[in-house]
């Protein structure tokens, strides 16, 4: 399947691009969203691309190299301000977070994100380093599995799942996705008849291996810090663990402390850093059609505000 961008009008709107600024597109994939805000920016306008997937960064340097308003990086989004600071550039004018797997990913047996056919069990977004998942579930024991599938994955057969893969490794390692799949869905009393049995439990091992919310935590973090005053944050999440985090902080972040509503705050204590753009913005019947993995994304956008 073609690389399809989700949400593309959605976030290119949500960012309000300025023809002469410097934005980060700090989950670049396949350059979908990147190409759009090129498309936006005039001759003076910057974008720098971000990921840890060098077979994304290594589409991205084609880009880098037909296009000169544009700078690629690899590295996690967690590290932004490092990759500024590297580039000496202090704030920007707009980021954008498409978080998640993406479709090159899962479409590409051999990254071991899918169970839809066999390939080695890695799930490594960056291959090139860290534990597979292969290696995960070969050494960790029944609670620590348990736990993941439960915490990341909301499942509800986590312990039957874990016992599960103990007992299976016993016999024999671990070492493909259709294995996998096929220990997890053996392993369930009940099966959804609407998902593949191991589609929870794939997502919180892909979570965990990856540390994906630490990265969203991190990443929002840093990106507050480095917008410049009116500024457009816009980030897609894909699944409810992603999108409650996401929610949670920036509502946060555009709240005033606390307090009792008939006293001043004093002048030092600590602002709201956002305000938030319109509701949450999900994919219409027409983008549906023609890209069904959208059907779980949700785009939430928020401004930097003055009183920060």
């Amino acid at each position: 399947m073609d690389h399809i961008p989700v949400l593309l009008h959605e976030a290119l709107n949500g960012l309000c691009v300025k023809h002469d600024r410097v934005y980060l597109d700090c989950t670049f994939g396949r350059g979908g969203h990147s190409q759009a805000i090129l498309a936006a920016l005039g001759k003076f306008g910057c974008l720098i691309g971000l990921d840890r997937d060098p077979s994304a960064v290594s589409v991205g340097m084609k880009l880098a190299l037909k296009d000169p308003r544009f700078r690629m990086i690899h590295t996690a989004f967690s590290k932004l301000e490092v990759a500024l600071d590297d580039l000496g550039i202090e704030r920007v004018a707009g980021i954008l977070l498409d978080l998640g797997v993406s479709s090159p990913q899962l479409d590409q047996a051999h990254r071991g994100f899918s169970f839809q056919e066999d390939g080695p069990l890695d799930m490594r977004m960056d291959p090139t380093t860290g534990e597979s998942a292969a290696e995960w579930v070969a050494r960790a024991d029944t609670a620590e599995i348990a736990q993941v599938l439960w915490v990341f994955g909301e499942e509800r057969f986590s312990r039957r799942i874990a016992r599960a893969i103990v007992e299976a490794r016993a016999t024999r390692p671990i070492q493909t996705t259709a294995q996998l799949g096929k220990i997890i869905s053996d392993a369930q009393p009940i099966k959804d008849q609407k998902k593949h049995p191991a589609t929870r439990a794939f997502q919180a091992i892909r979570l965990h291996i990856n540390g994906e919310l630490m990265e969203v935590e991190r990443g929002l973090a840093a990106a507050m810090n480095r917008l410049e005053i009116g500024g457009r944050l816009a980030v897609i999440s894909f699944h409810s663990l992603e999108d409650r985090l996401v929610k949670r902080t920036l509502r946060d972040a555009s709240r005033l402390p606390l307090g009792d509503p008939r006293m001043p705050l004093p002048s030092n204590l600590a602002k709201p850093k956002l305000r938030l753009v319109g509701k949450a913005i999900k994919a219409g019947p027409e983008e549906l059609q023609t890209n069904p993995r959208a059907r779980s994304a949700v785009l939430r956008v928020a401004e930097r505000t003055e009183a920060a």
